[in-house]
């Protein structure tokens, strides 16, 4: 599920079954500009987290659920911009929720927003798409995600 132009304030309710044999991960993912910025929201992930190689900024609570806050540099990477050197916000959820079957939960995005700006984390002034989706890579699996 998706929507473009994203916003600071969705809130996603999500339902569904998410199973994952490897590298893999189900999140909000999304965009700014001004800055470019690229940003995930990951409620699971499979064997690898998929911001180990970002640096820890600290944490948050938001809906009930402790995550992870981090920040990577993408350089001369693809991007919604043709290839550019941007940043990587993250929220990791800590611990995940497994990645074994049935699976639901809320995410509001502005709690996320709000804490990485507490942490010099600025998002872009202008929001691209935001979706609510399962990334895979070198993995198996499956996933069937309803959106509210």
């Amino acid at each position: 599920m998706g929507w473009n132009p994203g916003t600071t304030t969705r809130t996603i309710a999500y339902s569904g079954t998410y199973v994952s044999t490897g590298n893999s991960y189900l999140s909000v993912y999304g965009w700014t500009r001004s800055a470019l910025i690229e940003y995930y929201i990951v409620e699971s992930y499979g064997t690898v987290n998929p911001s180990s190689a970002a640096t820890k900024k600290g944490s948050v609570s938001c809906n009930g659920a402790t995550y992870d806050i981090l920040s990577a540099w993408r350089f001369n990477a693809p991007s919604i911009d043709g290839t550019q050197t941007f940043q990587q916000f993250w929220s990791v959820r800590n611990p995940t929720k497994t990645s074994g079957g049935s699976i639901d939960g809320t995410v509001s995005v502005s709690c996320h927003f709000g804490a990485w700006a507490s942490f010099g984390m600025a998002l872009g002034s202008s929001h691209s798409y935001q979706t609510f989706a399962t990334a895979g890579y070198s993995s198996t699996g499956s996933s069937s995600i309803t959106v509210a």
